[in-house]
C-alpha cells in the first residue's frame, strides 16, 4: 500500500551517534569544566539533552550548556557518525515502496539535517528537538502508519498516536524492554524491516 508515512527516530535507530555525542561532551567538560560522564549519557539516547546532562551541571548552566554543545556539534560529530546496520536498506525500500518518509528525533534539528545530509539519507520530513508528547503529536499530524525507534518512549509516542511501535534494540534498551513499554513488534535490527513492512503493510 503506497503512500503511507513510514517514521524514523535517529540516534541508535538510523545511525550510531555514540562516539561523536560523546566527543562533544568531552570538550564541554574541558572548556568549562563540567563533571558530565559522557558514557552514561551516550548509554540512553533518547531524552533532551539538558534532561540528560542535568545530574551533572549545575541547573543555572544547563541552558548555556546545551547552547555551547549544539554549537561544537557540527565540527565535531558529524563526520564520526556511522549507519546502524540495514539503515540505508530499510529508507530505500520505504522510498522505493512509495511510502512517505518522516525522520522524527529528539535531535536539535539543524544537527539532525547534517547528519542526514552526510550520509545521503533520504527523507521526505524532518522534524527535530521532539520528544514525548512532542512526538505524538507530530505522529498524529502526519497520520503515520509506523514508527520506528530504540527508546521506550518512543514505542509511547507511537501507540499513543495509533501507529504501529517496531522496536530495534540498537540503542540502550533490550527487546524485552521495548516490548514492555508497548511496542508491537520488535525486531533484529533495520535488517529486519523491509521485510517486515513488506508482509505488514
Amino acid at each position: 500500500m503506497a503512500d503511507l508515512v513510514v517514521g524514523f527516530d535517529l540516534d541508535m535507530t538510523l545511525v550510531d551517534s555514540r562516539p561523536g555525542i560523546s566527543a562533544v561532551l568531552e570538550q564541554l567538560n574541558v572548556a568549562h569544566g563540567y563533571r558530565i560522564d559522557a558514557d552514561a549519557v551516550v548509554s540512553k539516547l533518547g531524552p533532551p539533552l539538558a534532561e540528560m546532562i542535568a545530574p551533572y551541571v549545575a541547573e543555572e548552566h544547563i541552558s548555556h550548556a546545551v547552547e555551547q554543545y549544539r554549537t561544537l556539534y557540527p565540527s565535531i560529530a558529524i563526520a564520526s557518525t556511522e549507519p546502524l546496520p540495514g539503515a540505508r536498506e530499510a529508507l530505500a525500500y520505504v522510498r522505493d515502496a512509495g511510502h512517505r518518509l518522516l525522520v522524527l528525533t529528539g535531535k536539535f534539528e539543524s544537527n539532525a539535517r547534517l547528519h542526514l545530509d552526510a550520509l545521503d539519507f533520504p527523507y521526505d520530513r524532518l522534524v527535530g528537538a521532539r520528544w514525548a508528547a512532542g512526538k505524538t503529536e507530530v505522529l498524529r499530524e502526519e497520520s503515520a502508519a509506523v514508527y520506528i525507534g530504540d527508546h521506550a518512549g518512543d514505542m509511547r509516542s507511537a501507540k499513543d498516536a495509533g501507529a504501529i511501535a517496531v522496536g530495534v534494540p540498537t540503542g540502550g534498551l533490550s527487546a524485552e524492554e521495548l516490548r514492555l513499554a508497548g511496542a508491537d513488534v520488535v525486531l533484529d535490527s533495520l535488517r529486519s524491516l523491509p521485510d517486515w513492512l513488506r508482509d505488514n503493510l
